[in-house]
Order: C-alpha cells, then structure tokens, then sequence
C-alpha cells in the first residue's frame, strides 16, 4: 500500500468504530460523500487489502502495443546496438517512422539488456604497465598550463619531456602557450643535448594529432609529427590521461615544487625561470630518477644531413602566381623576377615559418629571394581559437582594444549638451520677442 492509502486506512477504520462522521472523513482525505461510502463498504468487506489500488500490478490502458515494441527492439538490436536511447529514438522516429520517448526507449533497453545505466555500468580499469627498458625509448610529453609565477607574472604553459624507462626530466621549458612553435623550440632543446629517441608519447593534441575534419586533405601528418617523421622519431597518441601517468603526475608534482623554488628564487618571468631549468632538472632527477633496466641508451645522433633548421619551422604548400606573387598569412610574397623564379611560375612552392618569424620561400628545397608586402596581420575576430592557447588570444585582444580605446571621441555626452543649451536659448529668445511685440 501507498502512504495515501495508509492515510486513508486508518480514517476509514475510525469510520468504521463510530469516531468520526461521514464529513470529516470526506474532509480529511479530500474526496467526496459518494467515495467515502465506497471505501467503507470496501473496507467491511475486504479489511484493509480492500482500500489497495485495483490498478496496482496490471498494465496500462495507454500502453504502448508489444509488437511496437519487439519491432523497435529488434531493429536497434539490428542496426543501433551500441546507439544510446535519446540517438536510437532519433534514429527510430527518422528513419523507420516509429514514435517513441526516449525514455521509454531507455526502459525497454535497459530490460532488453541492450542499454546499462551509469550504476549499472562497470568502471573502467587502468591496470598498470612495466616501464620500458632502455633510456631513450620511449619519452612521454605534455604541456601544462599553470600560474607558475603564482600572480608575479603572466600564466604560461610548460613543456615537459619525460623518460619513461628511468622517470627523468628530459627538457622543461616554458612558454607563453602550447603551440607548434613551442613544441619546435623545446624539441631542438632535447635533440641537441641527448639526441633522438625512439618516440614520443603525447596525448590527443591537435599539434601531434591530425583531427578528423583535416584528415581527407594532406598526408595526415601534422607539422610535427612531420618533423619527427624526418627525424625517424615515432609519434604516439594516447588514448586516456591514464595512460601517460607519469608526465601526469610529474605535472602535479612541479605544480607544487617547481612554482615553491622560484618563488624562493625570486623569478617572476619566463626567461628567468627558462634560465633557472636546468638547475631544478638536475635536483629533481637526483631526488626522482631511477636506474633503467638496461643501461643502453637508445638515443641515436643527429645525422649530418638532419638540419634542424629546416626541419623545426612551419612548411606550407602554396601555388605561385603568374606575376611570380605568393599569398601566405595575410601577406603577398612578391619573388624576385629572375630565370628560376620563371621556371617556378604556376607552380606549388613551400612557405618555410620559422619560430624567430623569418619566412622562406623554396621551389624544389631551392631558396627564392622575395620581398614582403601588407604586412598587416591582426586577429579575426570569428577565427577558433584552440582551448589552449585562449589566454595568448584573449591577451592580445586586451592589448589592441586598450590601444584602440584612446582614439574613440565621447561625443554623445557634449553633443546632447549642447544641442539641449542651444534650443533652449533659442525658445527664450522667441518668447521674448513674442512678449516685446505684444
């Protein structure tokens, strides 16, 4: 029974003894004269199961036909079997003209067992792995936005390279977000002091990771995962957070160490605390570090013909104009009218970026010599903006518009004013006209 109908039990009993009248038992349950007399005579007869719902148990008169519903499981079995109810029911109602709310969908699956609620679902496991054997053969990477100098300076992102097999820092470096170029800047950092190593393991960024609207158009490669191709050096991508554990928690670690030392160092910007790294690389693999299975170090030396430079930079493909004009980044990149340049006309030439802003232009790895025209290059307003790199946007925003607002004249304000104190004189001036003449 219902706590209504327990309510209602125990009035119908008083009822019943004589203790209260016909009324104020309709009063105290809220229904009328009429139900009264037919709960108590239920009551009399039945005893307490009587005042129970006769509804309880039986199925709706407003169900839902069951061939509806052993039609609509079996196409979901057929063709959505891993759909969740709100998409199966979209799909149902589009595609096989079958009506039905999600939730109810959700029920029949969950009966069905072809749906589990969040409860009912087993947590994922994340079972832990040996760490490699050799230094050098696996380098896990990641970038870690913070406010590292604690309000005595901008946020910033640092880059982390650590070692798998060993658990060392293998290169910090911080700057202003993580972007290709940052990635550029501390990846020569790591190759000229320990060389190349077998691969990388990142997570899903965009910049190791070619993202499913940009996958039908080039080689698939980001520009730099195509400068560790060049390299040899693999790129691997990280299913879960979980997965590279361990630059995850040497990233709450340096949250908490790295930002206590320089503040003890007093440094309040990035080019002291790019300074200060080195320092803090060697306390910390001291205290942290340990030896790897195997001693041999699987990094391997730059190759003669391996040149940095051309490597590390951002690689366009454009197509040169018949007048010998390049359009890249908002500029026109007029070449030098010369036999090379005539032979290169029409032609895909490749825009070299490099993380200092030098711009080159090649035509079959063969420099052309050009010169640079509108400049002018500003943010667009619409453009998408990478999560991690809103702070770099938002503060150059902040810089233009505080550069911009000293040229905006308040003139609502005096024009209002003035316009106001010139019709008023001139009313003033007619009345008294007006009253001179009369």
């Amino acid at each position: 029974m219902s706590k209504r109908e327990l309510g209602r039990l125990e009035i119908v009993a008083r009822l019943t003894r004589g203790q209260i009248g016909i009324d104020h038992a309709a009063g105290l349950m809220g229904i009328s004269r009429r139900q009264v007399f037919r709960l108590k005579s239920r009551y009399e007869l039945l005893g307490a199961p009587g005042l129970a719902s006769q509804k309880r148990g039986q199925p709706s008169n407003n169900r839902i036909c069951e061939a509806v519903r052993t039609e609509a499981l079996r196409l979901i079995e057929l063709h959505y079997r891993d759909f969740g109810p709100t998409l199966a029911a979209e799909k149902l109602a589009e595609r096989h003209q079958i009506a039905l709310s999600r939730e109810t969908l959700r029920a029949w699956m969950n009966q069905a067992g072809l749906w589990a609620t969040r409860s009912q679902r087993k947590a994922r496991l994340h079972q832990p792995r040996y760490r490699r054997q050799h230094l050098g053969e696996l380098i896990q990477i990641d970038g870690s936005e913070h406010d590292w100098f604690e309000g005595r300076g901008p946020k910033c992102s640092l880059l982390v390279f650590i070692d798998d097999a060993t658990g060392r820092l293998m290169q910090l470096m911080f700057a202003v977000s993580e972007s290709a170029f940052a990635y550029f800047d501390a990846l020569r950092g790591y190759l000229e002091q320990h060389g190349r190593p077998i691969a990388f393991y990142s997570d899903k960024h965009s910049i190791f990771r070619v993202t499913g609207a940009d996958k039908r158009a080039g080689d698939g490669l980001t520009q730099f995962g195509r400068a560790l191709q060049s390299l040899n050096i693999e790129i691997i991508c990280a299913n879960s957070s979980q997965a590279k554990g361990r630059v995850e928690r040497a990233n709450k670690t340096l949250q908490d160490r790295l930002v206590k030392e320089m503040r003890l160092a007093g440094i309040n910007d990035m080019t002291a605390a790019n300074a200060f790294v080195p320092q803090f690389i060697a306390i910390w693999n001291a205290r942290f570090a340990k030896p790897a299975a195997n001693p041999n170090d699987l990094h391997r030396c730059l190759r003669d013909f391996d040149s940095l430079d051309l490597l590390l930079c951002w690689r366009s493909k454009r197509r040169m104009t018949a007048n010998l004009v390049v359009h890249y980044n908002r500029m026109q990149l007029v070449i030098e009218d010369c036999e090379l340049a005539r032979h290169a006309a029409g032609q895909d030439i490749e825009v070299l970026d490099f993380p200092d802003g030098r711009l080159e232009v090649h035509w079959r790895n063969i420099p052309l010599p050009y010169r640079a025209i509108d400049k002018l290059q500003r943010v667009d307003p619409a453009a998408i903006v990478d999560n991690k790199r809103l702070s770099e946007a938002l503060s150059y925003i902040q810089a233009e518009q505080a550069r911009r607002e000293p040229l905006k004249p308040d003139r609502i304000g005096p024009q209002r004013s003035h316009q106001k104190t010139g019709i008023m004189k001139a009313r003033t001036d007619k009345f008294a006209q007006m009253k001179k003449r009369a």
